[in-house]
């Protein structure tokens, strides 16, 4: 009875899991470049890393998104190809970590982690402070462009290998293999043209708005508004304090300009809306003074070296569908050739069961069955019945000749 209950457990506990939308996650940190594999839910992630629930379709692996690179407040959302990922200022979130493809990936950023934030020791101090360490943000997301534009650039290079011989050795013989071939690569060189595109249009949708390359400074929004909240609490400690030191020196006589009748009713309540309207003023003009003091050159220099990159993917990928585009011109004016060379054929049959229906005229008439001369068996019948088979094949020849030369005359024939 215990053994079955336990089972229902489970069940009930799979079923749970299930509906919740629990996934393995791996969480790199972005200081020691560790990695953990968690199990969250959706609800979980959303208050870890501050993102609402339509961001996080876009990860989701039963959905078809294009890619995309999102600027939160807290957090940059990645899709682009095999990555699925969620940036913070202090870690990364990994969806498909266990896809093979995402394995020299996760390598690669745990090293330039190491790399930017080596052990720092007392005899390299003066050295380092000259060496400016790229934001975590900024490291997991060149990262991430990184293997995007780099398996991109090898599927196409990959690619263009398999098609120049196909597409040679089609010139040279068109057979149905070869003509099978040469679909299969473009039907491939279009769907990797496509996802290039798209790769290249959301990279160049970051380059033209500076405000969403100001999203993710998430470090620098990090401390600045660390830097904000602090100094609106020194703020009120400070209006408190002014409060206090008017309503003591009350007693010996206040400026008439200064009106203090709220405070002297009820000080606390004074001070607190005093603390909360400064607070709730700063708090909502905490997210526009970020984005608008901070200076997106650094990201802007970053985004325009992959976008470079994965542009020149794209140009290689045009280049490889022109050459398939003048292959088929070719082939077409192959198959055109040897339609007109099959057309000409054509005329001249046509033109000799013509000629030669003149030669069967006069057969028939003379197999005609009457009496004449000409069917002598004698020496002179036999030689005007050769006479009348040489001359009827001459005037055939004749008339064939005359035929073709006409044609060529009027541009029928070459």
């Amino acid at each position: 009875m215990r053994a079955l209950d336990e089972a229902e457990v489970g069940r009930v506990g799979i079923r749970k899991k299930g509906v919740g939308g629990v996934r393995a996650w791996m969480v790199v940190d972005g200081v020691s470049g560790e990695t953990q594999v968690i199990e969250a839910g959706k609800h979980a992630i959303m208050r870890r890393t501050g993102l609402p629930a339509r961001d996080l379709r876009i990860l989701d692996p039963l959905l078809s998104y294009p890619s995309t690179v999102l600027g939160r407040e807290r957090a940059i959302v990645i899709n682009l190809e095999h990555i699925k990922a969620i940036i913070t200022a202090h870690e990364l979130l990994l969806l498909n970590s266990r896809d093979p493809s995402v394995s020299p990936f996760i390598h690669e950023l745990h090293s330039r982690i190491i790399r930017h934030h080596p052990p720092h020791s007392h005899s390299n101090q003066n050295d380092d402070a000259s060496f400016k360490i790229l934001p975590f943000e900024f490291l997991a997301l060149e990262a991430c462009l990184e293997s995007a534009c780099g398996v991109l650039d090898n599927e196409a290079k990959t690619l263009e290998q398999e098609a120049h011989p196909a597409l040679d050795k089609l010139t040279s013989k068109i057979s149905t293999l070869n003509l099978e071939r040469v679909r299969q690569i473009k039907s491939r060189l279009v769907a990797i043209t496509g996802r290039v595109q798209k790769v290249r249009d959301e990279l160049e949708h970051l380059l033209d708005d500076d405000e969403d390359m100001a999203e993710m400074y998430l470090t620098d929004k990090l401390l600045q508004q660390t830097s904000s909240s602090a100094s609106s609490s020194v703020d009120v400690d400070v209006d408190l304090d002014l409060d206090l030191d008017l309503d003591l020196d009350d007693d010996h006589g206040a400026p008439p300009e200064i009106s203090l009748e709220a405070a002297y009713e009820d000080p606390q309540n004074a001070h607190s809306s005093i603390g909360r309207e400064s607070h709730g003023t700063r708090a909502s003009s905490t997210y526009t003074a970020v984005t608008k003091q901070l200076d997106v050159e650094e990201l802007e220099m970053l985004l325009e070296a992959y976008f470079v990159q994965i542009d020149g993917t794209l140009n290689k990928l045009s280049t490889l569908r022109e050459y398939v585009d003048d292959t088929e011109d070719y082939i077409n004016i192959m198959l055109d050739d040897k339609q007109n060379h099959l057309l000409q054929m054509g005329v001249m049959l046509t033109t000799a069961t013509l000629v030669v229906s003149a030669f069967v005229v006069v057969a028939g008439i003379f197999g005609m069955n009457i009496h004449i001369e000409l069917f002598n068996p004698d020496v002179a019948g036999m030689r005007e019945f050769l006479w009348t088979v040489g001359g009827s094949t001459a005037g055939t020849i004749f008339l064939y000749v005359v035929a073709i030369a006409w044609c060529k005359h009027k541009r029928l024939l070459e």
